[in-house]
């Protein structure tokens, strides 16, 4: 494999995981947007219950006052009974009474109604409450983890770049060019490693020869499927070299000496 190579491949590793990191400070606001998601709804549901609960008492007031009104009005009306002469006029003035009596009622069930749904949306919005509370908890907990999560891979991140433009210094210009060119390109890694006969960037099956030769020459190879630089991180085995017959006369002397 070519030696030029190495420190590439250090080099990649670097690159790959700085992409890692951006890859994931990216989604942190998505990740936040999502863990928020759960808190508005909540947020919603203890606005409107709170709301409703302010709505129906002011209506409960509304419909009170309307009966304080229509009762002192009630207390005229009884107020003129002795003022009237005619029997007919008593009598009509006695059915308007009556009258208001009813229209009492109907005001009295008015309120009892909306004491009803009162005490209902108030237990609705204790619940939200409640609901609000235990989520603005879990929240806070994991906004806080992923605030800490953003400074620890801002701060790898700044090491790891600095890395980076040191390694590149010992990396030979042309071979760097073609390295960036095939990164950009790719979008992702520009060396691949032969693992088990297969391309590790494509994952395609390589030619035996091929692989022959990324293990034994200087020259670099690339994969005819994606066009990364292959490289294989492994040693090409050593053949042993057999040592010398023994002449058999004289193993045969040697085994009959012994």
């Amino acid at each position: 494999m070519n030696q030029n190579l190495f420190p590439l491949i250090e080099l990649q590793k670097l690159d790959l995981r700085i992409a890692e990191i951006k890859d994931q400070r990216r989604k942190i606001p998505d990740r936040i947007q999502a863990i928020e998601a759960p808190l508005r709804e909540a947020q919603l549901l203890h606005q409107q219950t709170s709301a409703s609960v302010d709505l129906f008492i002011k209506e409960r007031r509304s419909h009170e006052q309307d009966l304080e009104s229509h009762e002192a009005h009630t207390e005229k009306m009884k107020s003129r009974l002795s003022e009237l002469k005619s029997n007919k006029e008593y009598q009509a003035h006695l059915f308007e009474i009556e009258v208001a009596n009813k229209k009492r009622g109907d005001i009295e069930e008015k309120i009892l109604l909306c004491m009803e749904k009162i005490e209902q949306v108030q237990r609705m919005a204790k619940e939200a409450q409640e609901k609000l509370s235990a989520i603005e908890k879990t929240f806070a907990q994991e906004k806080q983890g992923l605030d800490q999560l953003e400074r620890t891979l801002s701060s790898e991140l700044t090491d790891l770049e600095a890395q980076q433009q040191a390694r590149s210094v010992h990396v030979e210009k042309g071979l760097l060019g073609r390295y960036n060119a095939i990164k950009g390109a790719r979008k992702d890694q520009a060396l691949a490693e032969i693992k088990e006969g297969i391309c590790s960037g494509c994952r395609l099956q390589l030619p035996p020869q091929l692989i022959s030769e990324v293990k034994r020459s200087s020259d670099i190879q690339t994969c005819p499927y994606c066009r990364r630089m292959l490289y294989w991180d492994g040693q090409i085995p050593v053949e042993a070299t057999p040592g010398p017959d023994l002449d058999k006369t004289s193993a045969l002397e040697i085994g009959e000496s012994v």
